[in-house]
């Protein structure tokens, strides 16, 4: 009965959630969806797509929807780690004393939007990131812890490659999820211009706010997976791998195959899923579904694959196939 209670109220939560961003963004049901999973998670996201597709909108509009403070950073090859993190300035205290006193950067803050990360030079990425996995930034040997909940989205540009620095595979692992957001079809568009003829600022208004949301990820922390579905997923990804002998797929298109963290990916983010569509046990459908956005950046396909005309996302969708084969 507990559990029937919760799941009520998990997707109550959920729908009054999406029900306000759709205000503010037209389409992009997956998207959304997906990103909601990260946050729930405790995950990041990296979100790949043209200028002008409503990123930054969509950040915004789940800032006010969760009552949470936002904080956007425009990367550029000039940005330094401290303009990030914050750095120790030089003060006077109550009595003329001077002192030292550390003055946050736009990091601190609950929801980030980490706008064209790859535009940043290595040694400001690697800040990012470190703040990202740890939820701490250190200064002069003193950590300051980030408030909780804490999620980062971080947005990268496909068809603008020249003065930018990709990240490397070991820093995109750090991403829970990598997303695409793809260019609207002509009656969203039409939506898009229509709406933003009214107005350009976000019209969502808060349902829920930071405790809720912690609490929410306590939640799905009690989510059960089943021995079957656990093998599955453990299976799946480690088909990615091209050195397993019996992975014919990952031998034939693949480079190099995903790490423990899609598999801790894959099963955290189930469990959310599965909640949010009004169930308690995460079933097989929870798992591919999720397949996408937790592989497509952490596998490499090679030339074979190029030539076969099929990108990630396709392979994949061989990998889930082989996967499924092999269950049976």
């Amino acid at each position: 009965m507990e559990n029937e209670k919760q799941i009520a109220l998990f997707s109550e939560a959920i729908q009054k959630i999406e029900l306000e961003i759709k205000k503010d963004v037209v389409g992009q049901e997956e998207v959304v969806e997906n990103i909601l999973i990260a946050i729930i998670s405790g995950g990041n996201v990296l979100l790949e797509g043209i200028p002008g597709v409503g990123k930054t909108r969509l950040v915004r509009s789940l800032g006010k929807v969760l009552n949470l403070p936002f904080s956007r950073i425009q990367f550029t090859p000039d940005l330094m780690p401290s303009d990030v993190t914050g750095t120790n300035i030089i003060e006077k205290d109550e009595t003329g004393k001077m002192k030292l006193s550390f003055q946050k950067g736009p990091i601190f803050s609950n929801i980030i939007l980490a706008d064209e990360i790859n535009r940043a030079t290595p040694k400001t990425q690697s800040a990012m990131l470190e703040a990202m996995q740890e939820h701490k930034v250190t200064v002069a040997n003193v950590s300051h812890q980030m408030a909780e909940p804490f999620f980062v989205l971080a947005t990268e540009n496909p068809i603008e490659q020249d003065g930018t620095y990709p990240l490397p595979e070991a820093q995109l692992d750090r991403f829970m999820f990598k997303l695409i957001m793809t260019f609207p079809s002509t009656d969203e568009l039409k939506s898009i211009v229509n709406m933003t003829q009214i107005t350009l600022d976000e019209t969502a208004t808060a349902v829920i706010d930071g405790d809720t949301l912690l609490q929410m990820r306590e939640i799905t922390k009690k989510i059960p997976v089943i021995e079957d579905i656990l093998d599955y997923t453990m299976n799946l990804v480690a088909s990615t791998h091209p050195e397993i002998d019996g992975n014919a797929t990952a031998k034939k298109y693949l480079r190099f195959g995903a790490s423990p963290r899609a598999a801790q990916a894959l099963i955290t983010g189930a469990k959310v899923r599965a909640l949010m569509h009004g169930k308690y046990n995460v079933s097989y459908d929870d798992i591919n579904a999720l397949a996408y956005p937790s592989l497509r950046h952490r596998i490499r396909i090679n030339y074979d694959a190029i030539s076969d005309h099929l990108d990630t996302d396709k392979v994949i969708d061989l990998l889930i196939k082989e996967n499924q084969k092999n269950k049976k």
